[in-house]
């Protein structure tokens, strides 16, 4: 039963961020800007569709790459669920704390205001930190060496992308960005 739940939560993840994209885009906000900067970032989508899909696959039992597991225990799957859940629900408040101003990407063009408020009050990049514990929980759903290496992976490039946007946050906002961080830390 978790790993059912497990794969709807992957589907939430994406609805949540494709959706608020569609709501922005007819409200005129262009949100994506995924590889205006850096063409790198191009590589992520096949990526990320074989780790959905290596999900999707020992959910439901498609064939994949490596059927293995680390361990086997219901109780660390539910929390794993657990995770995820609170995961969802760290992304949907950052989602709402952003309103207008959120982005897929850095828009050097229009970067709507700094956003300090709501969930931004208590980490200055709660959608990675939601990020990270959804590939925990999924991780503790699915021990296997593919959603491990996304854990590690994923954790290193978000880490990157915390550091490219803060250097863009710093030179856009200068001082206010200053005494953000000063009062709020980088994740938690």
């Amino acid at each position: 039963m978790p790993q059912y739940l497990a794969a709807l939560m992957v589907v939430l993840l994406i609805g949540t961020v494709v959706g608020r994209v569609l709501v922005l885009k007819r409200s005129d906000t262009r949100a994506m800007h995924f590889g205006k900067l850096d063409n790198s970032d191009f590589a992520i989508p096949p990526v990320a569709l074989f780790y959905f899909y290596t999900i999707f696959a020992a959910a439901f039992g498609w064939p994949m790459v490596s059927r293995q597991r680390f361990f086997h225990s219901t109780v660390v799957s539910w929390i794993g669920l657990a995770l995820c859940a609170i995961a969802l629900a760290v992304l949907v408040g950052s989602l709402v704390s952003f309103g207008r101003s959120f982005r897929v990407g850095i828009d050097v063009d229009a970067p709507g205001r700094l956003v300090t408020t709501g969930i931004f009050a208590v980490s200055r990049n709660p959608i990675y930190v939601g990020f990270f514990l959804f590939l925990v929980g999924q991780f503790l759903v699915f021990p296997n060496w593919v959603p491990l290496f996304y854990l590690a992976a994923g954790t290193w490039l978000f880490h990157r992308q915390v550091l490219r946007e803060e250097e863009f946050l710093r030179r856009q906002y200068r001082r206010e960005f200053d005494e953000y961080c000063s009062r709020v830390r980088r994740y938690v």
